[in-house]
């Protein structure tokens, strides 16, 4: 069957309903990753475990997201947006209730696994369902609105968890999202709109199953080897397997007809080279949220709720001058932003050095969180757009997939790392060893951005 696309000069009542669902569903995807940076010391002086604990709470989630995101897409397609958004928001919302109950960190652990699964089916979902809704530039305007609606969720987040945690248990952060998935499954049974799928869909589950099995091979050896050391054969083994089966998934991609990951993107020289550069700025990211949020509670002794409001100025930054950002980058071309921006935000880190004993967040975190939150404006519309804009529009879809995955693991690994970044401990010595290292792998995906990164050439006036 072939899709159907509602198109009307002004949107009709069943197109809002599906923009309200897409933004519901997807924000419930985004709330839990920003909530539960600040909910991580809680857990372990519940749970115990350290830092280990810590680092398999962050990891379990974008393990089975960050392998999984690029074939839920296909299963969108084969099964209908709808199902597969309703069948992500229950597993979701199961998850969630799982992590919220968990009696040891184990369970906790499996139980975000599940979540990472139920979050891979929801956002590509909801984008797929908003392109198979609107047509034209009503498109356009429909994921702009989406866009800017779940970026709410990475201000409520930290704010919502850090109030959860103060004021009752790290638990109740963890089913803050049941009320919208409650919401956007009530709103699913008042679509009217016929379902999209396709007939000759291909759900690659041998790829993303090699895909699993190399990351997760490979991020058990990063986190575990602090604690066991590389001579260990659980380690050495894990990791040498896992990075065995993940260049076998990449092999496989190289020889199928319909790969999950089309190797062929990365011949368009910006995809590839912006790809290289979002590896480093978002491991980069991901590593300096969960450094940040864990030393401010357990070493700087600030509260949970103060954690999360501690970077909200990167946030707010991101809202107010990432789109005037990416306005100019449109006009002036994407390259000097790539390379300013990562750059601004090593700076940024660097100044988080001066953290120190006694303890004063506005004059040793504050200014560096304010100069990272400049420069991470400055970088991410343009980095999307560099992306993006490398590929020809009908493979718009897979090139963002493949660009989200990417952000995903390069999050998943750097998070994997910080053991033996830190030294195990993540104490004083350890915040600066991670603020160097972060300062590093930005100011790389500045100079990546330099060397590979071409500007579009001016439309010809005639």
């Amino acid at each position: 069957m072939s899709p159907t696309t509602v198109r009307s000069a002004t949107r009709s009542p069943q197109q809002r309903l599906i923009l309200a669902i897409a933004i519901t569903a997807s924000f419930v995807a985004f709330l839990d990753m920003s909530v539960v940076t600040v909910a991580l010391p809680a857990i372990v002086d519940d749970l115990g475990g350290g830092l280990t604990t810590q680092q398999w709470t962050v990891d379990a989630y974008l393990l089975t997201l960050g392998s999984l995101i690029l074939v839920a897409g296909s299963v969108s397609d084969a099964f209908g947006r709808q199902r597969v958004l309703r069948i992500g928001l229950i597993l979701f919302g199961i998850a969630s209730v799982a992590i919220a109950a968990a009696p040891t960190s184990e369970v906790l652990i499996a139980a975000r696994l599940l979540q990472g699964v139920a979050g891979a089916m929801l956002v590509p979902s909801s984008l797929a369902l908003i392109t198979s809704t609107f047509d034209g530039a009503e498109r356009g305007r429909a994921i702009g609105t989406w866009t800017a609606a779940t970026a709410g969720a990475m201000v409520a987040g930290p704010l919502l968890g850090g109030l959860a945690v103060d004021l009752a248990s790290w638990r109740l952060a963890f089913v803050i999202n049941v009320l919208p998935i409650a919401v956007a499954l009530l709103l699913l049974e008042r679509v009217e709109v016929r379902d999209v799928r396709w007939d000759d869909a291909h759900v690659d589950l041998v790829s993303a199953a090699l895909c699993a099995v190399g990351l997760g091979g490979a991020v058990f050896a990063l986190i575990e080897q602090p604690n066991l050391g590389w001579s260990d054969p659980a380690v050495w083994g894990a990791g040498l397997g896992g990075t065995a089966v993940f260049a076998w998934f990449v092999w496989r991609q190289s020889r199928i007809a319909q790969p999950m990951l089309p190797l062929a993107l990365f011949a368009a020289r910006n995809f590839a080279w912006g790809n290289l550069s979002t590896l480093l700025v978002y491991g980069a990211l991901g590593l300096n949220g969960f450094v940040v949020s864990v030393y401010l509670q357990e070493r700087a002794g600030l509260t949970a709720t103060a954690a999360g409001l501690s970077t909200m100025p990167i946030t707010l930054a991101l809202i107010v001058l990432s789109s005037r950002a990416g306005a100019v980058a449109g006009r002036v071309g994407p390259r000097l932003f790539m390379t300013w921006g990562p750059i601004t935000m090593a700076g940024g880190s660097l100044l988080l050095l001066t953290v120190g004993e006694p303890f004063s967040y506005w004059t040793q975190v504050l200014p560096g969180v304010l100069l990272f939150g400049v420069g991470l404006a400055a970088t991410v519309s343009p980095l999307t757009a560099a992306v993006l804009g490398a590929v020809d529009s009908s493979r718009a879809g897979i090139g963002s997939a493949v660009n989200n995955a990417i952000a995903r693991v390069a999050s998943l690994v750097a998070v994997a790392a910080l053991g033996a970044v830190v030294g195990g401990q993540l104490d004083l010595a350890g915040f600066h060893r991670a603020a160097v290292f972060v300062g590093v792998l930005l100011a790389l995906g500045g100079v990546v951005s330099w060397l590979g990164i071409r500007n579009p050439a001016a439309p010809d006036p005639a």
